[in-house]
């Protein structure tokens, strides 16, 4: 999917805002995930990715996110109901064991910039900045964090 926008270029840096007449812009998807943003210029393995996009599946299907809206989904009933389906609050709650088992399985170092940048969608200067590292040690402590992640789904 793909979400273009303008924004604007000072110094090197992209601006939340559209770009200011007579200055440099630059087209952003805002659907790309800061993941798939380093995956795509090959700062991480696709081990990796596939690790960090299963605990952002998790991180989706427990919904630990805000909520925007009032959920109007509702169980299947009658005759034609899947039986062998798991009920949404039992989908829910084992997404949130998977999610929880592989936070701590990361350790505490790690996780939090984990969350920022794969559940989030924090980019890496800003989830750094957050935490008050300095520049580009988060790309780093990430490869690691993801590295660890692989290990405990038992990714090749």
């Amino acid at each position: 999917m793909r979400e273009l926008v303008e924004r604007g270029l000072e110094d090197g840096r992209v601006t939340s805002g559209p770009p200011r007449r007579g200055r440099r812009a630059v087209t952003v998807n805002l659907a790309e995930s800061p993941l798939g943003w380093l995956a795509a210029r090959g700062l991480v393995s696709a081990r990796q990715v596939e690790a960090g996009e299963r605990l952002r599946a998790d991180y989706e299907r427990a919904q630990l996110s805000p909520s925007v809206t009032m959920r109007w989904d509702s169980r299947p009933r009658g005759r034609h109901a899947r039986a062998e389906a798991l009920d949404p609050t039992m989908a829910q709650l084992a997404a949130k064991q998977r999610f929880d088992a592989a936070i701590v399985a990361v350790g505490p170092g790690l996780s939090d910039i984990l969350w920022r940048v794969v559940c989030a969608g924090e980019g890496v200067p800003v989830a750094e900045r957050a935490l008050g590292w300095p520049a580009r040690a988060g790309r780093l402590v990430l490869g690691i964090a993801l590295d660890r992640l692989a290990g405990h789904y038992g990714l090749p």
